[in-house]
């Protein structure tokens, strides 16, 4: 039996079942803020989803970048507030099977997603840094930091004096002024694009001939390559080498190289920042256990800043 939140007359006319009750029910992930379910009748499926919090903004993102620029993701057969209904782009994800061809084909999806400057303001300036180092500052004392969408809302029209000053905040012993800094360069040498913000094995979906990203709730507008900085992460910790996946998407892109290592290393400092303001004002009341990737997240943005110079 369907869900009373999925629109059923939607489902069953895309599956072309004769009625809801025929409707094969899969499901496919499910935590606080999100739950996704493949629905099927004989070879069709379709893909729905609802989320709430950080997971609610999809469809916006969709009308945002999405559907305007014509990225590889999954079509849109019904949008409503927080529930979408899908095409199934594959049953086959990267976490499933993850290969090493896998992985540098995901480095091509990254130039797609980057291969068009957007013409319109940064969701990341650089005065967002020490936002987001305070908020995170805030919620581990026990403050009221106000949830919020992760790389929602530019900041980009009301610098702090702080960061217009390059300003020495901390977060937990680490001086983010040397990434407040960094930003403001990849902002001058970069164009601004398209950044998924979950671009990770789970969220790139193969049909066996070609492959689609999912889960664009928390997409945003940047100059980093936060995107490319997760696969090759999750590639390294598999016992991948980086090196064929980065020169892939050099080539592709047609990037500087030099560039491409400096956006590297600030997406990798802005994705830990998100992650750790959505683990200490979300995650802790939505995912068992997240409490854990605190100390690891805040680590690795350590080795992070400290690489850039």
């Amino acid at each position: 039996m369907l869900a009373d939140w999925v629109p059923s007359d939607v489902v069953v006319a895309a599956l072309g079942a004769p009625e809801a009750d025929e409707v094969h029910t899969e499901l496919l992930r499910q935590w606080g803020s999100s739950e996704v379910w493949r629905l099927s009748y004989g070879l069709r499926s379709v893909v729905v989803k609802r989320g709430s919090d950080a997971q609610a903004g999809e469809l916006g993102a969709y009308e945002r970048f999405v559907l305007p620029l014509g990225l590889p993701a999954p079509e849109v057969l019904y949008g409503a507030g927080d529930v979408l209904v899908l095409a199934d782009v594959g049953r086959v994800t990267l976490e499933q099977e993850p290969t090493a061809e896998g992985f540098v084909a995901a480095a091509e999806l990254v130039a797609r997603l980057r291969e068009k400057t957007l013409d319109e303001p940064t969701d990341f300036p650089p005065e967002r840094v020490e936002e987001l180092a305070a908020r995170i500052e805030r919620a581990g004392q026990g403050g009221s930091a106000a949830p919020s969408r992760t790389g929602e809302g530019s900041c980009s029209g009301r610098a702090s004096g702080s960061a217009e000053r390059g300003g020495a905040a901390r977060l937990g012993g680490v001086e983010v002024g040397r990434l407040v800094r960094a930003v403001e360069r990849v902002h001058r040498d970069a164009g601004v694009g398209v950044v998924h913000g979950d671009f990770v094995p789970k969220n790139l979906v193969s049909d066996g001939t070609r492959w689609s990203v999912v889960d664009w709730p928390v997409a945003y507008a940047a100059p980093h390559l936060g995107d490319l900085y997760t696969l090759v992460r999750e590639a390294v910790a598999l016992g991948y080498d980086r090196g064929p996946i980065v020169a892939r998407y050099v080539e592709v892109s047609g990037a500087d190289p030099f560039l491409v290592d400096r956006q590297l290393l600030v997406g990798g400092a802005c994705f830990c920042l998100l992650a750790l303001t959505f683990v200490v004002e979300e995650g802790i009341r939505t995912i068992p256990g997240s409490e854990a990737w605190i100390a690891p997240l805040h680590s690795e943005l350590t080795d992070l800043i400290e690489q850039l110079s």
